[in-house]
C-alpha cells in the first residue's frame, strides 16, 4: 500500500517574498526568474515564482526590464529602504497624518526616539543650512 503524500507545512505570510527579495539581493546584477528559483532551493513552479515576483513589483519591492521575451529581476532596495516604504505607504492610507507619525514615537522606545529626534533635527539642518 503507497504511503499518502505529506503535505509541507505552509509558509507563514510574507515568507516567500521576503526569501525572494534576499535572493535577489545576492545577485550583481538583473536576473532571471528561473535565476531566483534556481537559487531559493525548493520545488516551487515557474508561475509561483512570476506570482511573488509580479507581485513584489506591485509593492515597488522590486524593479524589471525586458531581457529577450522575459525580464531580468532586481531588487529595488535595502531592507531599511523596503521597511520605510512600507511605512509610507502604511501613513499615506491614513486620514489622520498627525496622529500616525504622533503615536509612532510615543510608542518608541527611548533610544529609539532619540535616534529618530537626531535624524530628524539633521535633515532640518540640510534643509535650512
Amino acid at each position: 500500500m503507497a504511503k499518502p503524500e505529506q503535505r509541507r507545512p505552509r509558509r507563514a505570510q510574507g515568507a516567500l517574498d521576503s526569501q525572494m527579495l534576499a535572493v535577489l539581493r545576492t545577485a550583481d546584477a538583473r536576473v532571471t526568474a528561473a535565476w531566483v528559483r534556481e537559487r531559493l532551493g525548493d520545488d516551487l513552479a515557474c508561475t509561483t515564482v512570476m506570482t511573488v515576483l509580479s507581485r513584489l513589483l506591485g509593492k515597488q519591492s522590486v524593479s524589471r526590464r525586458r531581457q529577450g521575451r522575459s525580464f531580468a529581476w532586481e531588487a529595488a532596495g535595502d531592507e531599511a529602504g523596503l521597511a520605510a516604504l512600507r511605512m509610507r505607504k502604511v501613513l499615506d492610507r491614513e486620514r489622520d497624518r498627525h496622529a500616525v507619525p504622533g503615536r509612532f514615537v510615543t510608542a518608541l522606545p527611548a533610544d529609539d526616539e532619540r535616534v529618530l529626534r537626531d535624524l530628524l533635527g539633521r535633515t532640518a539642518d540640510e534643509r535650512t543650512g
